[in-house]
């Protein structure tokens, strides 16, 4: 299983203190993040697209570009790129650069997006937010698979034999699909036969396990093989050495956050009850010692036998060392332990792994 890490750079102020570290350097810091997991052998390091003044990123592939001169082996990806208000060409045009930066590494992960500002920003109706979404990924993937390209759609100027430059080192260009629980997203999916992010940020996993199989099924039925599909589960998680000290240190800033957010969607503040009943084993937050996290993601891997798995570390004002030290933990104890077992129960007849 790849085990890595995605973050949407947040830049909110401490709970604590009420102060904010630059955009400077938050920035410097997510490139620090992403370097030390490449060193640990961490798998994939995932970069969110925001544009609000609680998040420092609003291009990822600018950063990816950045962290793909200062890293050797970590695949880099957005998480996500907004394709619905975004130009695919555009995307298609960063991402092969990234692509040719990192010597073959650069990946996109496409989703809808839970913020509408970039609507606005760019000039789209949100009137026409499936739709755009669809056509734009329609683009993207015809971008992806060939040079030169035709095509017309209802919300952008068409192209008639357009030659589309630079190419991406990798052919196909990775791009995967993420979704938060939209069944039409999962159905188109496994229809056009594209990876699957599934992010579980609430609720008990086992109530995603519908989504992956109707991708599954979706794929089977469009004629495609759902074993050669990887699927992905994007969570909300930190470690720490023990139980307690994880939960310390990310709960005041976790719960700031979901406030805040919660706030503007008429959802209740965040109690510390809510948290620990989020971090039990059924729970979708994956918190706690080396232990407990890896329990935790084996725990999903019996449920969706799934090819990924990214951990956001970063909800809210998180300290940048201990960050750091969650990730060294991620990178020294938890990723090692889940591959070995997950191999092992690869090697096991009748053991789910995909």
């Amino acid at each position: 299983m790849e085990i890595g890490l995605y973050t949407f750079a947040e830049l909110s102020p401490d709970p604590q203190t009420g102060e904010a570290i630059t955009p400077q350097q938050r920035v410097r810091n997510l490139i620090e993040e992403i370097e030390l997991a490449d060193q640990l052998g961490l798998d994939v390091f995932g970069v969110g697209e925001h544009h609000r003044p609680d998040f420092v990123v609003s291009s990822p592939a600018v950063i990816l570009g950045a962290a793909a001169a200062r890293t050797e082996r970590i695949r880099l990806s957005s998480a996500v790129t907004v394709l619905s208000s975004d130009d695919p060409v555009r995307v298609f045009h960063d991402f092969a650069t990234v692509d040719l930066v990192s010597g073959g590494r650069a990946e996109i992960m496409a989703g809808r997006g839970s913020f509408i500002e970039s609507f606005p920003l760019f000039g789209y109706d949100l009137d026409d937010y499936d739709e755009l979404f669809a056509e734009h990924l329609d683009l993207l993937l015809a971008l992806r698979d060939a040079e030169r390209v035709t095509w017309s759609g209802a919300h952008r100027a068409a192209l008639d034999d357009a030659g589309v430059y630079p190419r991406p080192l990798q052919d196909p260009l990775p791009v995967w699909i993420a979704v938060g629980g939209t069944p039409q997203s999962v159905v188109r999916a496994g229809v056009l036969g594209l990876p699957l992010a599934v992010a579980i940020i609430g609720g008990a996993p086992e109530r995603f396990a519908p989504l992956v199989d109707l991708y599954r099924d979706a794929a089977r039925r469009a004629g495609r093989d759902p074993a050669a599909l990887p699927v992905g589960i994007n969570s909300h998680g930190f470690v720490a050495a023990t139980s307690q000290e994880a939960a310390d240190r990310y709960f005041p800033a976790y719960a700031a956050m979901m406030t805040r957010i919660g706030r503007e969607r008429g959802w209740p503040g965040m109690t510390r009850a809510q948290f620990d009943a989020l971090r039990e084993p059924r729970g979708a937050l994956v918190v706690g010692s080396p232990r407990e996290v890896i329990e935790k993601v084996l725990f999903q891997h019996e449920i969706f036998g799934h090819q990924r798995f990214l951990a956001q570390l970063s909800v809210g004002d998180i300290a940048h060392r201990d960050v750091l030290r969650a990730i060294e933990l991620l990178g020294t104890e938890v990723a090692p332990a889940v591959r070995e077992e997950v191999a092992r129960r690869a090697r096991v007849p009748g053991v789910r792994t995909g």
